[in-house]
């Protein structure tokens, strides 16, 4: 099985899909510990039905997915901050409110246009998904969206597991929240390439609680969460390759089997502790 996974490099595309899906789970992994503790997490899930209803009008108009699908995301999770600040409408139904009718509205127009958009490669992920193009966009973003995490670290610190403390000290939590939207955005936008829409929320979830099972400290939870998020989509890409199962749920399966195996180690850890 081995040397039939390996011979799978002498593709472009896998190279194309290993690189990409490395830097997605970096940063997913990184995103999630930050969006966990503020009982954010499912903003991914409506931020990718937000994509698929973009890439669906980008398909319908003949434009160019990434181009069309990035600008209404980002808008996307300033509309849900917003909801979310207003008050009215608590965060989990502005998600539900807005993912479901950005995913009717998607299905809709692919199914009026009467387009050969591959549905089940954007509802599940797709090994072939990742265009050169999106290869490009990939890998210039995610390095910004790492990098800008590394520079604002204390600061998103504070405003995940404490805003109104960071507030308190004259923090400008808002503009750190938006900041957080957006590379929310940007990640989930190209990673639904890879995971699918429905997929890639778990993506941004599994790491940081399989992490939280054995780590205490902010900074040891964000190496934990990387380390399984990396080696999840490793095994992950394993599993599609020589089973020919799909990459998305692979990855998702890999995920939940690290989560059971920290949650024992984690349970160990205190009974000794």
């Amino acid at each position: 099985m081995v040397t039939e996974f390996l011979g799978y490099f002498s593709f472009e595309f896998t190279w194309r899909l290993l690189i990409v899906g490395l830097l997605l789970s970096v940063c997913t992994a990184l995103l999630g510990v930050c969006l966990v503790p503020k009982r954010y997490s499912m903003i991914g899930d409506g931020l990718s039905h937000v994509g698929f209803g973009a890439l669906a009008v980008a398909s319908t108009l003949g434009a160019a997915p990434l181009a069309v699908a990035m600008p209404v995301v980002i808008i996307a999770s300033f509309l849900l901050l917003r909801l979310k600040e207003n008050g009215k409408i608590k965060g989990d139904s502005a998600i539900a409110m807005i993912s479901s009718g950005a995913l009717a509205i998607g299905v809709m127009l692919v199914s009026l246009s009467g387009s050969n958009t591959d549905l089940e490669g954007y509802m599940f992920g797709s090994i072939l998904a990742i265009t050169k193009n999106d290869f490009i966009t990939a890998v210039i973003l995610f390095p910004i969206v790492i990098i800008t995490f590394i520079l604002f670290y204390t600061q998103i610190f504070a405003v995940s597991y404490d805003e109104s403390f960071a507030r308190a000290t004259g923090m400008k939590a808002g503009f750190y929240d938006m900041l957080l939207a957006v590379l929310v955005a940007v990640t989930i936008v190209i990673g639904m390439r890879i995971m699918g829409t429905l997929l890639i929320s778990a993506l941004v979830i599994f790491p940081s609680i399989s992490a939280m099972r054995v780590c205490k400290s902010y900074f040891a939870t964000n190496v934990c969460a990387v380390a399984v998020s990396v080696l999840s989509f490793l095994a992950g890409m394993f599993m599609s390759f020589v089973f020919s199962t799909p990459i998305g749920a692979s990855i998702v399966v890999c995920n939940m089997l690290s989560f059971f195996v920290l949650s024992i180690v984690g349970a160990i850890l205190k009974r000794k502790g």
